[in-house]
């Protein structure tokens, strides 16, 4: 992962609506970017809605939310419609992003070995310091993991 107080790599993904979103255009303000493996699946609509729930003390915090996994744009338009989440989703297909913040890969689940998605979260500062990496997200208070970094 990289390392936490180091520049958070810039990147230039598409959006839910097929629109060019750049990390570096988020400077001055704190960014909560999530790597999640699958729109519309129980643990990633579980860690979504956490963030969804929390997005008015987000914005108190001054905080935006980017997540990132490998679905195309109209399946996180779909995403964002039927759990009306506030935030933007980011589309990775070609896993380069993923594996530059190393959320991509080998990853072992319940003894099974496969490759794909490493569940993981970054805080960034204003100033597009990482200030925590998350590799243990809890689905259900992922909000609660980012807050003491957002103060």
């Amino acid at each position: 992962m990289p390392a936490e107080n180091t520049p958070a790599p810039d990147f230039t993904l598409n959006d839910q609506k097929g629109n060019p979103v750049k990390l570096s255009s988020f400077l001055g303000k704190k960014v909560v970017l999530y790597f999640y493996p699958k729109d519309d699946t129980p643990g990633c609509t579980k860690e979504a809605c956490s963030l969804r729930d929390s997005h008015a003390e987000l914005n108190t915090l001054g905080a935006v939310v980017l997540g990132v996994s490998p679905d195309d744009a109209q399946s996180h338009q779909n995403f964002i419609e039927k759990y009306n989440l506030p935030f933007t989703l980011l589309s990775d297909p070609d896993h380069k992003v993923m594996e530059a913040y190393e959320a991509w890969g080998e990853k072992n689940l319940y003894g099974i070995k496969s490759i794909g998605v490493k569940r993981s979260t970054y805080v960034i500062d204003e100033k597009g310091i990482i200030t925590k990496a998350i590799k243990k997200v809890d689905t259900e208070a992922h909000f609660q993991q980012v807050k003491p970094y957002l103060g």
